[in-house]
């Protein structure tokens, strides 16, 4: 069958009877075709979603009863049927039925099986925009937690390294060409700053995340008497999202915050495994690491490849370049739910699993990497200390630019003859002093600034109620 003759008999065939039980369903089916382009891998990514979805039923149906729309019978029922869900979702137990669209319309369908017409009430007040903007809300302040709570030991790994070789020098470079005197206390000290910087981006991200869209409904609010105050306390949340038309165009726009702090945390593990892929490399020879930690060549027997490295670049390389995407795939889209916010879970949701990899697999490592010792006693290496003579003669009185023309000078005719020893700066930050405990409290500072504390006590409240 040509492409032309299937596109035509699908464009002549008749509605089969829909497959999917949706929560939006009236009395036309859709094309099967359409139905299964439409969903596309949304399910998959819903079971991502699956306990946030429950947390926010729990949180709704708890408001609907203080605003009399579910009577205190009604409330325990379905309190007692969500929290069966959410005991088989932390199990692993839990899956969406092949006929069900989505979690939202598995959860609902689950209740009213047990309960009747009671779980029909769940819905009442909110809409799937809100109730998806809350799920993702909620599943993007967990991962944020999950990935700091990553970070917290390769860092302390990272310091740990910065100690113990602050004495072991290696050399420093710009433009890729010889410059000045470095450590491996320097290069692995700057990595663990890099990710202070990357944790802070990451608290940014976790604040806009955590503000309640929920009541937001279709993007327009309701007409009920709800209380979304109520639902933000309930669910942990610091704050709202007041506006309920920008609580729908926060959709895309946190995803897009959260990918870029996500990209700067990949950056940083991207730079960090070029620096050792070079290391490992026999014209620098700085590193080695056991040959069960690299890999082989099928030909060539002396091979012992950097891939763990190579592939951890790769992979935040890819996902430097989520901020991008997700900004590309909302671009020109006016206020209210578009269905393309449906394909940022695609994008988005696996990078977390795929980050916290990378940063548990340079842990490994790093862990085991050995260090050559007496790399800049090497003939060629003698010009690192050029700056360390010009610097000497300055501190003798002469003025920096008379001082940098006579080394400058022996370099040229051959007579420069290095120190013996390179000089270590003692300022903050220097080879010689490398505030290690200082980047830690710049650290530890920042991790204390996230409220888990509170969110896990108000979740802790919901399900244990």
């Amino acid at each position: 069958m040509t492409s032309r003759t299937k596109k035509l008999e699908i464009c002549n065939r008749k509605p089969e009877i829909n497959f999917f039980m949706k929560l939006w369903q009236k009395d036309k089916a859709s094309l099967k075709e359409v139905e299964v382009f439409t969903v596309g891998k949304d399910r998959e990514m819903d079971i991502h979603l699956a306990a946030f979805d429950v947390l926010g039923s729990l949180a709704h149906i708890e408001m609907l009863e203080s605003v009399g729309l579910l009577t205190k019978d009604e409330l325990v029922q379905l309190q007692k049927e969500l929290k069966n869900i959410y005991e088989h979702i932390q199990k692993g137990e839990f899956r969406l039925q092949d006929d069900v669209e989505d979690i939202h319309s598995q959860v609902e369908l689950l209740l009213t099986q047990k309960l009747g017409d009671t779980g029909k009430k769940i819905h009442s007040a909110r809409s799937r925009n809100d109730q998806v903007l809350v799920d993702i809300k909620l599943y993007l302040r967990n991962e944020i937690e999950e990935l700091v709570n990553t970070i917290q030991p390769f860092f302390e790994l990272l310091q740990a390294q910065s100690e113990k070789h602050k004495n072991d020098l290696l050399p420093g470079y710009t433009h890729l060409q010889l410059a000045m005197p470095s450590s491996f206390g320097l290069w692995f000290g700057a990595y663990a700053e890099s990710l202070v910087d990357d944790v802070i981006t990451l608290k940014s991200a976790y604040a806009i995340v955590n503000k309640n869209p929920l009541g937001s409904a279709a993007g327009y609010g309701s007409s009920f008497p709800i209380n979304r105050t109520l639902t933000k306390q309930l669910l942990g949340f610091d704050d709202l999202n007041y506006n309920v038309v920008y609580a729908q165009m926060g959709r895309g726009k946190a995803e897009r915050i959260t990918a870029q702090a996500l990209a700067n945390v990949a950056d940083t593990l991207a730079k960090l495994s070029m620096d050792a892929c070079l290391y490992l490399n026999q014209n620098f020879g700085f590193i080695s690491f056991p040959a069960e930690l690299t890999t082989g060549s099928s030909i060539m027997p002396h091979k012992k490849n950097p891939d763990v490295f190579e592939l951890i670049r790769s992979h935040c390389n890819r996902i430097k370049a989520l901020p991008n995407e997700i900004t590309l795939m909302t671009t020109n889209l006016p206020s209210g739910y578009h269905r393309d916010l449906q394909l940022l879970k695609e994008h988005l949701f696996p990078a977390f699993r795929t980050l916290k990899d990378c940063i548990e697999m340079a842990a490994l490592m790093l862990s085991n990497i050995e260090i050559k010792k007496n790399i800049l006693a090497d003939e060629k290496y003698k010009y690192l200390f050029t700056v360390d003579e010009v610097n000497k003669l300055v501190m003798q009185g002469i003025p920096f630019r008379d001082a940098y023309k006579i080394v400058g000078q022996k370099v040229e005719d051959g007579s420069f003859t290095p120190p013996t020893e390179a000089g270590r700066g003692l300022h903050e930050g220097s080879i010689g002093n490398l505030c290690t405990e200082e980047i830690k409290k710049q650290m530890q500072t920042v991790v204390d600034s996230f409220p888990f504390a509170s969110v896990h006590s108000a979740i802790e409240k919901l399900v244990d109620a």
